[in-house]
């Protein structure tokens, strides 16, 4: 059987973009065939906008996310391999999803997101998953 991760990253996406939302995807960027501006990465993680008014030729495919979008005033385009999409969420109220962080046909780890501390620049991720390191503020938590 395929993977449902495409399904429901596209199904997240729509959920959010629907509701008047920014949708974030958050990215282990360490990942094989990641291809995204070196600056942007943090910790070995980067979060990027994908709301339709950010990017351009946005394409959830399914074995990977790719699109156009502007850093620092440079046109670049981005490739994501789905194994390393670890959450979508948007950004106001942090709701979305996060996926295991390898790729498998299982379910979501988690289908609530919790934004600690909210700004317009991305946020860095932590959480008591033994899997990922601890990160400093802000971050995502796991809400129950």
């Amino acid at each position: 059987m395929t993977s449902n991760r495409p399904y429901l990253l596209r199904a997240i996406y729509d959920w959010i973009s629907d509701n008047g939302l920014t949708p974030y995807v958050l990215v282990d960027a360490a990942q094989p065939g990641v291809k995204v501006p070196p600056h942007v990465i943090k910790n070995g993680q980067v979060v990027l906008n994908l709301a339709m008014r950010a990017v351009a030729n946005l394409d959830l495919g399914n074995d990977r996310i790719a699109f156009q979008a502007r850093f620092s005033g440079v046109s670049q385009s981005i490739v994501i391999p789905l194994g390393a999409v670890l959450a979508l969420y948007a950004q106001e109220n942090g709701q979305g999803m996060m996926f295991p962080a390898d790729e498998s046909d299982t379910a979501p780890a988690a289908n609530g997101l919790e934004a600690v501390e909210g700004s317009g620049e991305a946020p860095a991720t932590g959480g008591d998953d033994e899997n990922r390191p601890k990160r400093g503020a802000p971050h995502l938590r796991v809400v129950k």
